[in-house]
């Protein structure tokens, strides 16, 4: 037994009759954006992972430096953060509940109101595709199956397909404004139609980790909706525009009739108390972060104009990020950008995502695209 066990892999001797839940294997794999490959000559940027290219301000690196207190548990609730929040967001602290990141808030949701019933037969969860790709994986784990609608021809969500596709199981709904990889942002108007379309009795998720990007006059606010809907639950996240992607730090908003039930569900010292001193100085100097937003907007701008001038038919793009629909050409475009010292995020038949980084990174995108032979072009 010795000898058999020495000529196999540690992994072959643990994983010999384990096997997962079946669901795991129908999953996709979420594929995080990979980093720029070196090429000489040229700096590198990662324009893959939607990430603020700035790093925090200065006041909350220094407010998180001298701290030494990770022999302790942080506190559960976040007491100090949903506080700050509450003021911020001129919202009940008890309408807050904390996450890692919007996506560890919405697990928690789905945790709480998605998943196998006692019959047997799974929940469904409705959302827009292609959208933010960690949906599937949540659903599915939570063991409540999908239902996909297809986004529209410019990348927006099919609202009504969607109010459609509502049935007797339907216990979820999310909506990604603005949408990730495709970049529209819901309106208003259309969003609260939405809402008074589908029963009561469903959950509808508003994600808009990409709120403080977004300048249509026009797109739904989710806490407006909020205060207005019980049924309706806002995501919302420091990863993006605050700049703290790698601390885990990110809430839902709701009334009190879902977030008792949410509670039970959170994950414990799931926000760590160098990512809610972040988080809390983060939000007591908005106006630096409104500053470094509306830069990164300023080139979003600058790419869309620059991109539109070449003759490419980009949707509207509402997030730090791009949408070029390139289809069977994705992949093609990506090799080439990394050949440019430039990591995108393509999604192979689809298109490809590219985020907003240094003005540099623009510049070498819009270049690489000027001389790009298959470019997307509008019906």
């Amino acid at each position: 037994m010795r000898s058999r066990l020495g000529s196999m892999t540690s992994s072959e001797t643990l994983a010999d009759g384990i096997l997962p839940r079946p669901v795991v294997g129908r999953l996709p794999r979420y594929a995080a954006g990979k980093p720029p490959a070196p090429v000489e000559g040229l700096a590198s940027y990662k324009l893959s992972s939607n990430e603020n290219p700035l790093p925090p301000l200065p006041a909350v690196l220094e407010a998180i430096a001298g701290q030494t207190d990770f022999n302790r548990y942080p506190d559960p609730l976040s007491t100090r953060l949903r506080t700050a929040l509450a003021g911020f967001l001129q919202v009940p602290a008890e309408d807050i509940v904390t996450g890692a990141g919007s996506l560890g808030a919405l697990n928690q949701i789905l945790a709480t109101f998605a998943g196998q019933n006692e019959d047997g037969k799974p929940d469904e969860v409705i959302y827009a595709w292609r959208s933010f790709e960690a949906y599937p994986i949540s659903v599915g784990l939570a063991g409540a199956q999908s239902v996909q609608v297809p986004v529209t021809a410019d990348g927006r969500h099919d609202l009504d397909a969607m109010a459609a596709a509502v049935s007797a199981r339907t216990k979820v709904i999310l909506l990604c404004t603005p949408n990730n990889p495709t970049g529209p942002a819901l309106t208003a108007a259309e969003t609260e139609a939405f809402i008074g379309s589908v029963p009561s009795h469903v959950v509808v998720v508003i994600d808009e980790a990409y709120q403080e990007f977004v300048r249509s006059a026009d797109a739904v606010d989710g806490l407006s909706l909020y205060r207005k809907y019980p049924n309706v639950v806002v995501l919302r996240t420091f990863s993006k525009a605050h700049g703290l992607a790698g601390l885990r730090v990110g809430y839902s908003v709701a009334g009190p009739g879902l977030t008792q039930h949410l509670r039970v569900a959170a994950t414990p010292f799931a926000v760590s108390q160098i990512a809610e001193t972040a988080a809390i100085v983060s939000l007591q100097n908005f106006g630096q972060v409104v500053e470094r937003v509306q830069s990164l907007v300023d080139e979003r701008t600058r790419v869309l104009s620059g991109l539109r001038a070449l003759g490419w038919a980009v949707p509207d793009a509402q997030g730090n990020f791009v949408w070029l629909d390139l289809g069977t050409h994705s992949a093609d475009f990506a090799a080439k950008a990394a050949a440019q010292a430039l990591s995108v995020r393509a999604f192979p038949g689809e298109g490809v995502r590219v985020s907003i980084g240094e003005q540099e990174a623009n510049t070498r995108l819009l270049a690489l695209c000027a001389d790009y032979t298959n470019p997307p072009r509008g019906s």
